[in-house]
């Protein structure tokens, strides 16, 4: 007889600031679940006319869910596992107006 697998244990929590708010998450969780989970659906703006953008295609294709993570900017939140500890904040447009470009 086959026994069955045993199912993972679950994953621990890990904690991340998000525009200075405290946000749980589970462990190997991406930025973007973890928002979404805090009915953050939208984190951010478009570099013309400010319409809001959270995640779209949900697989890194379409780079709508840009986030600034540990101060990197155009990380998308869909692709990047949360941290314990990391630091992300909104995006306004593609995160590098500080270039001029």
């Amino acid at each position: 007889m086959r026994r069955r697998a045993e199912p993972p244990a679950e994953a621990g929590s890990v904690r991340f600031a998000f525009d200075d708010r405290a946000v749980a998450a589970r462990q190997g969780q991406s930025i973007a679940g973890a928002l979404w989970d805090h009915g953050i659906v939208a984190w951010r703006t478009t570099r013309g006319g400010g319409r809001p953008r959270g995640a779209f295609c949900g697989m890194g294709v379409c780079f709508d869910c840009l986030v600034t993570v540990n101060g990197t900017p155009n990380q998308r939140a869909c692709l990047v596992r949360v941290s314990d500890g990391d630091v992300v904040t909104s995006q306004e447009g593609h995160g590098r107006d500080d270039l001029g470009i």
